[in-house]
This record gives C-alpha cells, structure tokens and sequence, in this order.
C-alpha cells in the first residue's frame, strides 16, 4: 500500500491516496484481456482517482499480457537487446533493415507486429543469430566504432555459450554418478531443482538451457531424447567424469538436491512440480495430458525459488530438506 498527495476531483483538494491491486480487464484490438492491475482511492471520501504512475503501471500490464497471450516479446527483453550486444537503438534498426525509428518505438513501449517480434526473440535468445545479421548487414551502420564494439560483444557472448553449452552434460553426470537407479523422469525433475535451487542461493544459473512445460512436469528436451530409450528404467551411467570443474558451491546444492529430493521417485517429484507455479504458469490453459512445448524461462524459476527459500527461510543448501519434506506431506 502506498500513500502520497494527488488531486482528488471529489474533494477539490490535495489528498493522500492508497493503492490496492485489483483484478481488471482491458481491451486492445477488439480483444478483452484480464490482468492484475492497481486502483487509487482517496484517503478522505474513498472515491477513485487518476495517479499518473497507477495509470501507466496498468498500461504496460494489459500489454503484458496482450504480448504473453499473443507470443510477443517483452518490452523488458527487447531492452535488453540493446545492451546485450553493446549497439544503439537507431543502428540496431539498420542493422535489421527497418526504418530508422522502428527499434525505438518498441524501446519505448509499442508492440511490435508477430514478425519483427519473431525476429526480436531469435537474436535475444541465441547470439549466434544476431552475429550472423551483424556481419550480413554491417555496412547498414555509419559507425565502424560501433559494428566492432557489437562484435566484440557478440563475440565474448558466443564464447559464453560455447563453453556453458556442456555444463549441463557435466551436472547430468554428476547426478548419475550420486543417485541410485535414476530414471529418465527422475533426472529431468534433479535437473529443474538444481537449476532453480543454485539460483535461489546464489543468484545464477547453473546452465543456460531453458526447459518445457510438458505433461509430466519440467522437461529439457534435448536431455529426453538422449535418455529416452531408457523409458522408465534406470539409466546407466557410462559417462567418464570428473568433476573438478564444480565449484564448492555447485557441490553443495547439487549434493543436497541428491540427498533430499534424489530419494524420491520421478512420479513423487513430477507430483511435486505440478503444485509450483513455474509448472502451472507454462502449462496455462492446456488440458491435463494436452501435449505442450511451452518454455518454463529460467527467471520464472528462479524467481519462484527465491521465494522458496525465504519462505523457508533458508540458510544453506542443507535446507532445502524442508521444502522437500514440506512437498513430499501434501502429496
């Protein structure tokens, strides 16, 4: 709740006002779309009145959804573009062959066409697509200065990626040299509650894949086809690993994630990830055993983590005990 001075028209005056959420509904192209938006109250005569920034926080929430619903891009990834790759508003629109003010519109808040948002997303999310525009279009910038500052921001990014892409093959060993008899549906949910329990405690990741809201809970696709065959029987642990890349904080969530959700079936802990919201969220309106390849964003789950373990408050990785045993009661 918040309270500040505002114009109230009813009581012709200066007032305090307090803020309350409130579920709304909005349209935007002859679509009605429901979000959780704010209201301002005057504090005297309890009438509703105009804030500017209650105003503009509804604004971008019915566009929020407007864009969860319609598979656009967020306002905030597209500003993160910018500076993901180190280049300007003006000449990232040349380097995409559009007009010279059309990056900055959705910089600003307009809604990119499913087009351009479908291009926006590709360069976000993988760096090499953006380098390979970079070098088709280069001659699209003015600025030399400013293609060899992208690349070498786009440069460093792929060199990222290349070395984190396995870091998820050497947690999957980690997991199979630690756990008994792990099956394919078992070591999908270790793998989501590393992820998500690494960032909770120390505000990263611990690899860059992002996984998909299925039917039997958060799967990494790649990793199923790797292990499908295995079907539901343990898989073999083949792999030659060793493991003093970890550091001593990847050991310790890892560890315990073994300890205390490793001694649990698939099943159990597929029950478990059909209660949390990161799950939930992805699957939306999908029917119960409706195929879906819905992305569960990793800042979703670590979001949700976060709010894990100060609910639990939690101290160390050992605790993660206490929202495994907490899970495991409610089944």
């Amino acid at each position: 709740m918040e309270s500040q001075r505002v114009f109230c028209e009813e009581c012709r005056n200066d007032v305090n006002y307090v803020v309350e959420e409130t579920q709304m509904v909005g349209a935007i192209k002859g679509e009605n779309y429901e979000y959780m938006g704010k209201v301002a109250h005057c504090v005297d005569c309890q009438s509703e009145i105009y804030v500017s920034e209650v105003h503009d926080f509804n604004l971008k929430a019915l566009y929020d959804e407007y864009r969860k619903k319609n598979d656009i891009i967020s306002l905030e990834h597209i500003r993160e573009i910018c500076k993901k790759y180190a280049i300007g508003k003006r000449p990232l629109s040349l380097l995409l062959d559009w007009g010279e003010q059309t990056f900055s519109r959705y910089y600003e808040g307009d809604i990119p066409t499913k087009q351009y948002s479908k291009l926006l997303k590709g360069i976000y999310e993988d760096p090499h697509a953006y380098y390979e525009i970079l070098e088709k279009n280069k001659n699209n910038l003015t600025s030399e200065k400013a293609y060899q500052k992208s690349k070498r921001a786009v440069q460093q990014l792929i060199g990222q990626v290349e070395n984190e892409d396995k870091k998820i093959n050497h947690v999957i060993a980690y997991l199979l040299s630690e756990c008994e008899d792990i099956t394919p549906l078992a070591l999908q949910k270790l793998l989501y509650y590393a992820q998500g329990f690494y960032y909770a405690f120390y505000d990263r990741f611990l690899f860059i894949e992002d996984c998909q809201a299925w039917v039997h809970g958060p799967v990494y696709p790649e990793v199923y086809h790797q292990y499908k065959d295995y079907r539901f029987n343990p898989i073999k642990n083949n792999m030659q690993e060793i493991f003093s890349d970890f550091v001593v904080s990847e050991i310790a969530i890892l560890d315990s994630v073994v300890k205390y959700l490793g001694c649990y079936s698939g099943k159990v802990l597929e029950w478990f990830t059909h209660s949390e919201e990161p799950w939930l969220s992805a699957r939306g309106k999908y029917k119960t055993f409706e195929p879906s390849d819905e992305v569960i964003y990793k800042e979703g789950i670590g979001k949700y983590f976060k709010h894990v373990k100060s609910t639990y408050n939690m101290i160390k990785p050992s605790d993660i005990k206490l929202y495994a045993e907490s899970m495991f009661i409610q089944i």
